[in-house]
């Protein structure tokens, strides 16, 4: 066994050690599996939030997007710090109505402001089919790193499987409090390994980063700018957009919001939390320097830009330690997916269904749903798939669908119904559902439009049509849904 290999299970025991120890002095009832008892500090909610952005696709895919697209890479810098500032006004908001209500779930949130259990079974069924994807995303990666960075000692599968049962037990024990002690030990990690690499290896390789970029540029002319077409100036700017507004409607990110001891927390944490989306520029630094270094990586190798070159470039035992970082990249989100999918599909499906459940059936329903779900999830990693990156804006796609219901249910004046939420989230889906399936753009639908047109990211279209759905429909049920409530007042 060699010393990499080691490290890397060592940080495995650990990590598998603090979720089983979080539960310590701790009665688990679905309160306090879910959200934490609602007595996270600013230092916890930060390690929560920060650890559900840097996640594998950040870790592998940044650097593979690096590597393989060039410019357009840079637009996770952009939406982190988005997504993150707005958080000044969307988390205290969701923080004071979920603490008012005592809600648990994001599906909890949507079925108390529009009066719809039905919406909420909606919102549970769209979270986690989005999470799936999202959840095999963090398999995938994890197989990658652990198998690379043990120099082929153990192979992909293996690892899949060995971290799925890690962090199902941690899971099924600790709930939310064993993510967020794992994602302590991850945050440190990563934060040193991450600005480490990110500036040795310019500086090893080429002398700095300008150099970098001008060797880069030598070998592949523009290959560093928004191309013309494809990934041009109004995909990136489509994609921001619908990445930062997805931002807060990933359901184990909104769920989050219900762990703060106060609605402070999250205002302190808006001006921190965008420096922590930088992190990413590291991995996105070791992708560029790749080109030069690794050269040769197609299709889904590219994901493995960032892990080649630190082979050729470190030593046995620091391999093990950027492998252990890249591990707990996977491990802390993947805990969160599974803990907010079991609580979606128990707590607003089973409920729904068997509305005399009391808490203590809910929580033993989602205990056991974890198992279920890392199964499903394992099993759809290891027949293939995307790259790391196509996963998760996919998922991106979907989860966005919620943002208007979400967003509109904010004001005073809410002038959705139910029935307008329900319809414009299914028209969304729909269409991202036909787009991914036969892989339309905008370009192959309407090649006629202009360029910067046929450029935008299809899921801004799906949700314009989300939006128009959701307008209609409400306007056409509001007098009826008017007329009831005067109803139920009068009587």
């Amino acid at each position: 066994m060699n010393i990499a290999l080691v490290i890397i299970f060592g940080f495995l025991f650990l990590s598998l050690f603090l979720g089983i120890r979080a539960t310590r002095g701790k009665d688990m009832n679905l309160e306090q599996w879910t959200v934490g008892g609602r007595g996270f500090g600013p230092i916890l909610i930060m390690i929560l939030l920060a650890g559900e952005i840097y996640s594998t696709s950040t870790f592998l895919g940044s650097s593979g997007w690096a590597y393989g697209m060039g410019g357009p890479a840079l637009y996770g810098i952009a939406f982190a710090a988005l997504g993150y500032l707005f958080s000044y006004w969307i988390y205290p908001a969701v923080w004071s109505y979920g603490s008012k209500h005592k809600l648990v779930s994001q599906a909890d949130f949507y079925v108390k402001k529009y009066k719809s259990p039905l919406l909420g079974v909606l919102v549970s069924i769209v979270g986690v089919l989005a999470l799936i994807p999202f959840l095999i995303l963090q398999f995938k990666g994890l197989g990658i790193i652990v198998s690379t960075t043990s120099y082929g000692s153990i192979s992909p599968t293996v690892a899949i499987w060995i971290g799925a049962v890690a962090v199902t037990i941690y899971v099924m024990i600790s709930g939310i409090h064993g993510s967020v002690w794992t994602a302590v030990l991850k945050d440190i990690m990563i934060g040193l390994v991450a600005l480490f690499i990110g500036i040795y290896i310019p500086l090893h390789y080429f002398g700095g980063i300008q150099p970098m970029f001008e060797a880069v540029n030598e070998v592949k002319p523009n290959f560093l700018t928004l191309p013309e077409k494809g990934m041009g100036a109004s995909w990136f700017i489509s994609t921001v957009i619908l990445t930062t507004l997805g931002f807060y409607m990933w359901p184990q990110t909104f769920g989050s919001a219900y762990t703060a001891k106060s609605a402070r927390t999250f205002r302190k944490n808006a001006f921190i939390l965008p420096l922590y989306g930088a992190l990413s520029v590291g991995a996105i630094f070791v992708g560029y320097a790749a080109i030069i270094h690794v050269p040769g990586l197609q299709g889904s190798d590219v994901d493995l830009a960032l892990l080649k070159l630190s082979m050729q470039t470190f030593d046995p035992w620091f391999v093990g330690v950027i492998g252990a970082a890249g591990l707990l990249t996977a491990l802390v989100p993947g805990s969160m997916i599974l803990m907010t999918s079991a609580t979606l599909l128990s707590k607003n499906v089973y409920k729904h269904f068997a509305p005399s459940a009391t808490d203590e059936q809910i929580i033993k329903v989602a205990k056991w749903l974890v198992p279920i779900l890392a199964l499903i999830s394992v099993y759809f990693t290891l027949q293939g798939g995307n790259t790391i990156v196509a996963l998760l804006l996919m998922g991106y796609s979907m989860v966005t669908q919620l943002f208007p219901a979400f967003i509109l249910s904010l004001s005073k004046n809410n002038f959705v119904t139910k029935q307008g939420a329900i319809v414009g989230i299914l028209a969304g889906l729909a269409t991202v559902g036909y787009t991914t399936l036969t892989k339309a753009t905008i370009g192959t639908l309407f090649p006629t439009f202009p360029q910067v047109v046929k450029d935008l990211n299809i899921g801004l279209v799906a949700l314009l049509i989300n939006v128009i759905a959701m307008i209609i429909v409400s306007l056409l049920t509001k007098k009826s849904s008017d007329t009831r409530t005067e109803e139920l007042e009068v009587a």
